[in-house]
């Protein structure tokens, strides 16, 4: 991939947002795939949010067992100041959408595990109570890159969406993305011109092939550029996607500066969600 020279109007830059918590209600739930559960909230307490980016991602809070709300901290000077130290149970998530105006916020909750937010989405319900905070920052990446490439799983469909939902009429953008099995693929509403490459992990010996060996199979066959100026983001579980950022790297030419790759999980942990570069 040849050098081009860097546009002013492509630089990637960070927006830091004060710390605020919320109380928010259970508007609307909506299963999208039998993998994909949307929940809209609404509340006052969304008048002054705001989401950046794409990928900007939220700490969400939950009730405690046999509590109607959950107990959210206070934005203190160094961070959030926990009622008497107690950490409520949390998870990091993308806003899908949000309208100030109607002061809805939608949240999309994969059902990939038996996690508290898996769990608390499949009997989420109306008049329910969940706190987020944040988010702290956005990394906004412009629109006007020559091409765009959109890597992810799961975890990753609520900011592709959201991202192709941003991207102006013309934009070339090529998205790869690993679901459980075709039931999970959802449609995305986007005026770019979209080249769209789906991998199913029903297909593949879970015995044999590692998880996440076909969407990196699916990368290494996709074309890319040799001019322009590209960006790619990818996200999803940690091994797969820092495999995925060292085959663009040291196999396909692609600048570290400009990749975008976020570990939302990791295999045999819980609540990791982190920026992974060298």
């Amino acid at each position: 991939m040849q050098d081009q020279p860097t546009r002013a109007d492509l630089a990637v830059y960070r927006v830091r947002h004060p710390l605020k918590f919320r109380l928010l209600q259970v508007k609307q739930v909506r299963a999208l795939t039998p993998h994909l559960i949307r929940v809209t909230f609404t509340g006052d307490d969304l008048h002054d949010f705001v989401s950046a980016s794409f990928d900007d991602h939220i700490k969400v809070f939950f009730p405690e067992p046999d509590a109607d709300k959950p107990t959210l901290p206070q934005a203190g000077p160094d961070g959030p100041v926990f009622p008497d130290g107690k950490r409520p149970t949390a998870r990091d998530f993308t806003p899908r959408r949000f309208d100030r105006d109607a002061r809805e916020l939608d949240i999309e909750f994969a059902m990939h595990d038996a996690g508290p937010a898996a769990t608390w989405a499949a009997q989420a319900k109306v008049g329910q109570y969940l706190g987020i905070g944040g988010p702290r920052g956005s990394l906004v990446i412009p629109t006007g890159f020559d091409w765009h490439l959109l890597i992810g799983d799961d975890t990753a469909l609520p900011a592709i969406a959201r991202r192709l939902e941003e991207l102006p009429a013309g934009a070339r953008v090529a998205a790869v993305i690993e679901v459980a099995d075709p039931s999970a693929r959802i449609e995305f509403a986007t005026q770019a011109e979209l080249h769209l490459v789906w991998c199913y992990r029903s297909d593949a010996d879970t015995q044999t092939v590692p998880r996440g060996e076909a969407l990196l199979d699916a990368v290494h066959d996709l074309y890319l550029p040799e001019q322009g100026e590209g960006y790619v983001w990818a996200a999803g579980e940690a091994a797969m996607i820092r495999a995925v950022r060292q085959h663009l790297c040291a196999e396909r030419g692609v600048d570290k500066t400009r990749i975008r790759a976020a570990s939302y999980w990791k295999l045999g942990a819980v609540a990791v969600h982190e920026t992974l570069d060298d």
